[in-house]
């Protein structure tokens, strides 16, 4: 009589075959120690910024998101001191790195001191972007869609609460016919004036 047991194979008698290697491993040096000396350079470098970033604005991150989101705001506190926080995804590619450096962008040009939230929201991507440069970081086309859609979303919004004003470099992230529409009846009630900043 049969059991169970005789049914169930064993690992010995169910081996994989072998896959043929399209090259030969490097000589002397383990196969994870290649991959980290190939990433070493950039990982080395968004650490670096990382670390110089939080220092030169003295921000604390109060969370490293998983998701491609953040934000940044201020605790004040009641002896008058004040913490600079954010929360974002930990740089480690070039839409990570331009996150982080938005947030960061916030502290660095003041949180609240561009109106309307649009214009502060477009000055911290461009600090974001000059600082992508100063850190030779690349700018992908994924980071470049990334500000867009950003500053579209942001500009939509405000045209939704009732902008009264539209900075000139805002202009070109009016995205829809609805939003071109919103703004247009916005600036003819307010006599077709745009904010020249």
């Amino acid at each position: 009589m049969l059991t169970l047991w005789d049914l169930v194979t064993t690992p010995e008698t169910t081996k994989r075959p072998q896959r043929a290697r399209s090259s030969p491993p490097a000589q002397g040096v383990p196969t994870a120690v290649r991959r980290l000396h190939r990433t070493g350079e950039a990982a080395d470098r968004y650490e670096r910024m990382t670390r110089e970033m939080l220092r030169r604005y003295t921000v604390r991150v109060r969370k490293w998101r998983s998701s491609m989101s953040g934000c940044a705001w201020q605790v004040y506190y009641a002896d008058g001191s004040i913490s600079n926080l954010i929360e974002s995804p930990r740089p480690r590619g070039p839409v990570s790195a331009a996150i982080f450096l938005h947030e960061i962008g916030h502290h660095a040009i003041g949180l609240g001191r561009f109106k309307p939230r649009c214009f502060e929201e477009y000055c911290a991507w461009a600090y974001s972007i000059a600082q992508m440069r100063e850190w030779r970081v690349n700018i992908t086309p994924r980071v470049h869609d990334r500000v867009r859609l950003s500053l579209e979303y942001a500009v939509a919004k405000a045209a939704r609460r009732g902008l009264r004003t539209l900075a000139e470099p805002l202009v070109e992230y009016l995205d829809s016919v609805e939003d071109v529409a919103q703004a247009e009846r916005v600036l003819t009630k307010f006599g077709d004036r745009l904010a020249k900043v």
